[in-house]
Order: C-alpha cells, then sequence, then structure tokens
C-alpha cells in the first residue's frame, strides 16, 4: 500500500489534471444537442485506457458508443470485468450552482462539477489504479476488461441492446460496478446489491380544452382531481404497494443474508442533513429494509392545469404524472407493468381517459456476500479503513447490470466512495479528493487479492 501510496502523490498533479480534463466534457446523454460532446467524451476515455496499456476499441450502438478494453495476458488469473458510465445528468437548475458545473473547482478538498462523483470521479480512480498497478508491476495480476458506457443516465438502451451479440466480449469471472456510496465516510462499505426499476407515465384526459372551473365546476370532473385519487390508492394505509399481486415474486431476506448485510439507520442524522421531518416506509420493516430490500412505487412528478405565477381558475383538460417501481431479487418488470396496468385500469374515475406509457427499466442485480470478489473487495476496504466492512443493499438502480451479469455468468458486487450529500443529479454536485486517493487504494489492493 505505501507504493501505491507514494506513487499516487508522485503523480498527483497529472491524476487532477486529466480527471478535470474528464470532468470539462458536458456529455449530458438525454438531450441531443450533447451527442458531440458525448463522443468526444467516449474517445478521451478511449485514449486513457490506450495509455494504460489495454487494447482498446469504441463499440457503436444505435445511440452513443461504448468504450471498451481488455489486457488478457494473465496465464493463470480470474477475469475481472469493470463497468462505468461517462455519461451525466443535466445542471439545471443552472442558477444553484455556485460554480460553473462544466469547470472543475476545489473548495475544502472537494471536487465540484457534474459528474464529480456520479460516475467520473468514480471511474476515473478505477483508471488511474489500473496505471498504476500496470507501471508498478508491469503487469496485472489478472485479466482485465473494462466497459464503459454513454448512457446510464437514461436507461443503457445501447449497452442493453449490444449484450447478446457482445457476451462473449464481456465474458468474466467478476463484474465489478465502481457507482455507489459508503455507509459514511468512516465506514468501509460493499454493495452486494441494487433494486431494479420500472418507470412509466401516466396521462388522464377529462375533455377536449381547459375549462372555466366557475361554468363547469360541479358539472365536469376534474381530472386533477381524478388523478389525486388514483395515486392515493396506490398504497395502503401501513405502507404496502396496494397494487394486486406487486409482492408475489419479492422473497424475505435469509437469516444469512440479515447476518451479513447492515441495516443499521441513524434517522437522526438522515432528518439533520435532509431537513426531512415526515417519513414512509413498509410497516413491519426497519427504514433500511424498506430503503433498499423491499419494492417500492414513488411519484416522481405531476402537472395539470395552470402553474406559473399568480391564479388561473381552470379545470384542465389533462393531467399526467411520472411514476417510478424500484423492484427487488425476481420481482420481473414485464410482470410488474400488466399489474400496474390493470391497477390503474380498475381504479380511474369513469368517464376518465386513462393512458399509461411505460419506459426502458431493468431487473434488480444482486450478489454473494461469499463470493472471492467480494472477499477481496472487503479485505481491501478493511485494510484501508482499519476496521471491519459492512456489506449493504442499495435502493437505486443500475438497470442494465442485472442483463450484463446473467448474460456473461459472474459474480457481481458493486463498489463506491460517494456520499449521500455528494449532491449527485443536483446543484453542486462534489466529489472528496481524499475518497478519490481511498477509491484508487482499494482497486490497487482488490487486484492483488484477487490473484491469490
Amino acid at each position: 500500500m505505501d507504493e501505491y501510496k507514494k506513487w499516487f502523490q508522485e503523480n498527483q498533479k497529472e491524476i487532477l489534471e486529466k480527471y478535470f480534463t474528464l470532468l470539462r466534457f458536458e456529455s449530458i446523454s438525454t438531450d441531443p444537442s450533447y451527442k458531440p460532446q458525448c463522443i468526444d467524451c467516449a474517445n478521451f476515455v478511449k485514449g486513457q485506457l490506450e495509455d494504460i496499456g489495454l487494447k482498446t476499441e469504441l463499440l457503436e450502438t444505435s445511440t452513443l458508443p461504448l468504450v471498451y478494453g481488455e489486457d488478457l495476458s494473465s496465464e493463470k488469473g480470474p477475469t475481472l470485468l469493470i463497468y462505468g458510465h461517462y455519461d451525466v445528468q443535466p445542471v439545471d437548475p443552472l442558477e444553484l450552482w455556485d460554480s460553473k458545473p462544466f469547470e472543475p473547482t476545489i473548495k475544502d478538498n472537494q471536487v465540484y462539477a457534474r459528474g464529480a462523483q456520479d460516475n467520473k470521479g468514480q471511474n476515473f480512480y478505477v483508471l488511474t489504479a489500473l496505471k498504476a498497478v500496470k507501471e508498478l508491476k508491469k503487469k496485472f495480476p489478472i485479466n482485465i476488461k473494462i466497459v464503459v458506457e454513454g448512457e446510464e443516465e437514461i436507461g443503457s438502451k445501447g449497452l442493453a441492446d449490444k449484450i447478446p451479440e457482445y457476451k462473449d466480449k464481456f465474458k468474466a469471472d467478476y463484474l465489478l460496478v465502481p457507482d455507489v456510496t459508503l455507509i459514511d465516510e468512516n465506514t468501509p462499505t460493499i454493495t452486494l446489491g441494487a433494486r431494479g426499476i420500472l418507470p412509466f407515465e401516466i396521462e388522464l384526459t377529462g375533455s377536449n380544452t381547459d375549462l372555466h372551473s366557475g361554468c363547469h365546476g360541479g358539472l365536469a370532473y376534474n381530472p386533477n382531481r381524478a388523478l389525486s385519487e388514483l395515486l392515493a390508492k396506490l398504497w395502503t394505509e401501513d405502507g404496502k404497494v396496494a397494487v394486486d399481486g406487486f409482492y408475489d415474486d419479492v422473497k424475505e431476506l435469509t437469516h444469512q443474508e440479515k447476518e451479513h448485510l447492515d441495516m443499521t439507520f441513524d434517522r437522526e442524522k438522515y432528518s439533520k442533513e435532509f431537513d426531512i421531518k415526515a417519513f414512509s416506509g413498509e410497516r413491519g420493516y426497519s427504514s433500511k429494509e424498506a430503503n433498499s430490500s423491499r419494492p417500492t412505487i414513488e411519484i416522481n412528478g405531476m402537472t395539470g392545469g395552470y402553474t406559473g405565477e399568480g391564479f388561473k381558475t381552470v379545470i384542465p383538460a389533462k393531467a399526467s404524472a411520472k411514476i417510478s417501481c424500484r423492484l427487488v431479487a425476481d420481482q420481473d418488470p414485464e410482470k410488474v407493468k400488466v399489474q400496474v396496468q390493470t391497477f390503474l385500469e380498475k381504479n380511474i374515475q369513469p368517464g376518465i381517459d386513462l393512458k399509461v406509457t411505460f419506459l426502458d427499466g431493468g431487473r434488480a442485480s444482486k450478489g454473494s456476500f461469499d463470493s472471492k470478489l467480494a472477499s477481496a473487495l472487503s479485505k481491501s476496504y478493511s485494510e484501508i479503513f482499519g476496521k471491519k466492512t459492512s456489506a449493504i443493499l442499495a435502493g437505486g438502480s443500475i438497470p442494465v447490470i442485472a442483463d450484463l451479469n446473467k448474460a456473461i455468468g459472474s459474480e457481481v458486487v458493486f463498489m463506491g466512495y460517494g456520499l449521500d450529500g455528494d449532491k449527485i443529479h443536483a446543484p453542486n454536485e462534489h466529489f472528496g479528493l481524499d475518497r478519490f486517493e481511498k477509491g484508487f487504494l482499494t482497486i490497487c489492493r482488490m487486484l492483488e487479492l484477487l490473484e491469490e
């Protein structure tokens, strides 16, 4: 570890320069106007892999390219596939940023920029670690494959479509996903699973035009009212999802899983950090269980009628909502689609037209706490922190990982040095340089342990 620490310190200036160059690419995947920037970013990442000494190529998709690299020179070692993404979320609202989102700024040893943590920062400490190991050891202790995609933030369509074609190219014993968080900055943490997701939009129509609420109030049924009533029926009083069959394939955590997973949750600290005073959750389960090992439905947005400054007395013609289900292991998104559609049709106010549009989602991913990858990663974390590593399940989703993992038949583990307060997807996203270095050291040591 001392050798790697010394290498990092000696190369820190160059590391920061390249990290900041990566952050300056406005690789916003959701907006087609940023496609040239996304492609430039992909080429930069490809150049970094080439600099490490990997055999690299851009794999074209129907949308944005995949950056792929490999070094298969190890004769005995296993093969590790590392996943990352070079795309980022939009920066809106711009006025809430304290600095320019694509001009990295260091403040209190934190790097502020869009993508500083998610996922450019986490991805770049991986690339930095690969470079250090190659330079210091002259060769990798195991076989390395890496794929960095450009559409994680919008559903990974390009990668998902190409998995059947490239499953042999991606074949590996282990799949590592460095794109998650620690429990807190003092607790070494590996993540053994992430929930799946099923997003959808609903639109209710009650008339062919907006109506004057004085002339039509008490006559025409208000789509806003119908929407609020429909959405309110999604949950029971004890916090369960009321959709028939929603829990059919949900399995309780085993006794062994409960022994190995850290389910602690500091509600007071959480409440103070985010100024949250009202809590939800499923009765009979702890907060951490409700957030990681149980499925949920959340309303992500609602619109209907006039929402601008001042007041406009209308009964809107339409009302809509954006909703997402977080799914757990063994839940099939296609099956849940049918259950949700049936529920909505059954509970809509008669006479109100309902349109449901399902978007791309994906299954949950789940790894084993006793896999060699989990063991090596856990030991690496423990050596760096000087304490036992905790294992958790993530409440968030990286939908393509389940399909990728199934196709290549590997053990999967998620890791990361993010914190809940890093403000990913929000203004003033940031990532600590101390955590960047710890991520670098974790990868270096993990590669050695996987060889043993």
